[in-house]
Order: structure tokens, then C-alpha cells, then sequence
């Protein structure tokens, strides 16, 4: 059974690719033909107005021969060997998308960036800065100065949390395998295929456990896969699990045979929207750490239009918090009209409030975001609407 749309590639928006260190090298050397396979399939997708990233792993792989015959053990020999490896695979990921006119930034993250709200919201403007530069973000493991107490060890969550970040529509997780089996394929060949996945459960996990986290996929297995999926599907993004190796594997997803079938693969399919995810999550989830009071005028754009809160609209800030915080937004009356993360902490609230945007960073000494709380990060509450 194969997966064809609505679930096809071509009805994303925005897409986050993860390949692992077995798929972009081999015996310490970058495999620059299957890369350059990779590098058309996103020239391809990016073609029909896509927007992609690319998670991957390698640069330990490349440059543990930097350090001698023997294969790094000791955290510190692979934080070296990924030091050297890095720039052999930036380098060739630039070769590799130089031929379609596509220039790659390097984005290395730690799992604090994904976990700590100041740094989750610094990270994603960065790698969406990047993607409206028209560039490709390749993000990687910063296994240069991560430890074992604060790394992922695995690409598939990170991915994952990349997707979150950005809001993302499709995690694709490329892998040796091409989907969740009910037991290990290697030792079962006649093990079911599970082709689509609408909610997530405890027979899932046993699928993925042990047996499959022996198949040499990744880091981690499939339970690491899973564990990605389950990630993504609480922020409304799909996730495929489908075989890399292959010359073309983005492209294999759409087409098969001359079909216009996919390629065998696992979807994960959440029955929400990123948005509508997100929506969910700021509306339920935030405990507001202060409150923002604004006008009338605000109050309506906020409700009615669906705008940004800008600093001219604020005519009052309670409690004291730092960028990033949740925190409650009030109309005039003291009535609660939204939730929302905001990009100020409430002594720069303070300052700015009232002011328009031009005035900001004179006031301030430093240039901020435009909103003290951006439209992506903003729920009307219920009554409000």
C-alpha cells in the first residue's frame, strides 16, 4: 500500500528533511553522488515555492579521521572530530547545491536552543531570516561543545523540534528502512508494513522498540524515529519515515515506476494544523508570567484583524518577566483578549510602551523586533472573539 496525495510531498508548504551520518558518508568520505541526488530533489521541491531545511548528521563521520586510525570514544575525541568534520561538510553540502544556484547556512544548535523559550525564539527568527534570504538552513547537533547531559545524541528529534520551531508541515525522516513493521523486517520478512499512522500508541512503541533499534537505522532506531514523530504530531506536522538510500529520495515519495504513487513509507498524520496546533497550545498550555494592558484601538486590530501588538498600542505592563515569557493581554475595560509569548522583558515593555515602532530603538539603544508580541504568537482568547 503506498501513500499518495493529499500526502505527497507536493501539498506541503514547509518541510524539514533529516539524513544521517550512514547516508552522507562512508568510510570517513562524503558520498557526493547520493548528495547530489539529494541537493536536486530540494532544487526541485524549492522550484514549486517550497520552503526547505535539511537536519543532518556527518560531521563526527568526516572527520574522525582527522584524529588518526582509531575511531573516536571519548566525548572530547568526538567533539574534535566533529570539529573537523563540520567544515568538510559544510563544504560539501556547498558543492553540492552550488549547481542549483542555492547557498547553505549552517545553523548548529544545542538542546537548550530547542528547550529554553529565549533561545527557542532567537533560533527560530534566525533560521527564518534565512529561509526569506532564500537561503537553505542546514542545522546540525553543536557536538562541539554539547556533553551527554545536554545533547539529543540523535538527529530525528532534533529534526523534530526544528519542525516545531519553525511550524513546520512535513518532518521526512530519512532512514535504511521505509516505514514502521509490526516487528523487525531483518529477522521477520514477512513482518506487516504499517503504511499510516493517525494516532499514535503503546502498540507503535512496541513496534519500535528494541528489536527495530537494532536495524542500524540512525543513532537511535526506529524508537528514536517514533519518538521524532510524536514530537511533530503534537505540533501539527506529518512525519515520513522512508528509505534514504536511494538516488533520489524526495522524489522517490511521489513517484514510483512511472506512477504517481509513492514510494513505501510511514506517515504520521496529526489531525491538526501546524497553526491550529500552535493555536491550541498557547491558548491551553501558557500560564501567563504578566499582563499587558492595551487601548481600544489595539484591543480591536488584535481581535478583528488579527495584527501583531506593537509598542504604540501599550498603555500598561504588571509583573516582571523576561523575553519570552507568556503573558496576558488586557483591553482597557481589564478584560483578558489574548495569549501570547512575548519578544520583551517588562522592564523594556515599560520602556517602549506608547512609543511607535521608529522610536524604539532610539529609546531602548538597541534594535528589537518590530512586535512586542508577533501575530505567530498570539491566541485570542475565546470570549474576546
Amino acid at each position: 500500500m503506498t501513500i499518495s496525495a493529499p500526502f505527497a510531498l507536493e501539498t506541503a508548504r514547509r518541510i524539514v528533511v533529516k539524513t544521517g551520518s550512514a547516508l552522507i558518508a562512508t568510510d570517513g568520505a562524503p558520498r557526493t553522488d547520493w548528495l547530489a541526488g539529494l541537493a536536486s530533489d530540494i532544487a526541485i521541491l524549492r522550484g514549486r515555492g517550497l520552503e526547505v531545511l535539511l537536519v543532518t548528521s556527518g560531521a563526527i563521520a568526516l572527520g574522525r579521521d582527522a584524529l588518526g586510525p582509531d575511531r573516536p570514544r571519548k566525548l572530547e575525541d568526538k567533539q574534535a572530530a566533529a570539529a573537523f568534520g563540520q567544515t568538510v561538510l559544510m563544504r560539501t553540502l556547498e558543492a553540492a547545491f552550488a549547481p542549483h544556484d542555492i547557498r547553505v547556512a549552517q545553523s548548529l544548535l544545542t538542546l537548550d536552543d530547542t528547550e529554553m523559550r529565549r533561545r527557542w525564539l532567537n533560533a527560530r527568527a534566525t533560521l527564518d531570516t534565512i529561509l526569506a534570504a532564500g537561503g537553505l538552513p542546514v542545522v546540525n547537533e553543536n557536538d562541539t561543545v554539547a556533553t551527554d547531559e545536554i545533547r539529543y545524541g540523535d538527529n530525528d528529534r532534533l529534526a523534530a523540534r526544528v519542525a516545531q520551531m519553525v511550524s513546520a508541515d512535513t518532518l521526512v525522516l530519512l532512514s535504511d528502512v521505509d516505514g514502521l513493521y509490526a516487528a523487525d523486517p531483518r529477522l521477520d520478512p514477512g513482518a506487516e508494513h504499517v503504511p499510516m499512522v493517525r494516532e499514535i500508541t503503546a502498540r507503535h512503541d512496541a513496534m519500535a522498540g528494541d528489536t527495530n533499534s537494532d536495524a542500524g537505522v540512525g543513532s537511535g532506531g526506529m524508537a528514536t524515529k517514533l519518538a521524532a514523530a510524536r514530537i511533530a504530531f503534537a505540533a501539527g506536522c506529518r512525519t515520513v519515515i522512508t528509505r534514504g538510500d536511494r538516488d533520489h529520495p524526495l522524489l522517490a515519495l511521489e513517484q514510483r515506476d512511472g506512477s504517481s504513487s509513492g514510494a513505501r513509507a510511514t506517515w504520521f498524520v496529526p489531525p491538526l494544523s501546524p497553526q491550529t496546533a500552535r493555536l491550541a497550545w498557547l491558548e491551553s498550555h501558557l500560564s501567563p508570567e504578566g499582563v499587558l494592558t492595551v487601548d481600544a484601538g489595539a484591543a480591536r486590530a488584535l481581535v478583528e484583524k488579527g495584527a501583531s501588538l506593537l509598542p504604540v498600542g501599550v498603555t500598561g505592563v504588571a509583573g516582571q518577566f523576561e523575553r519570552g515569557a507568556a503573558v496576558e493581554v488586557q483591553g482597557p475595560d481589564g478584560i483578558a483578549i489574548a495569549k501570547g509569548v512575548t519578544a520583551y522583558a517588562s522592564s523594556d515593555v515599560a520602556d517602549i510602551a506608547g512609543l511607535k515602532s521608529d522610536a524604539v530603538a532610539d529609546k531602548l539603544g538597541w534594535r528589537g523586533r518590530p512586535a512586542i508580541i508577533h501575530r505567530d504568537d498570539l491566541v485570542i482568547l475565546g470570549a474576546a472573539e
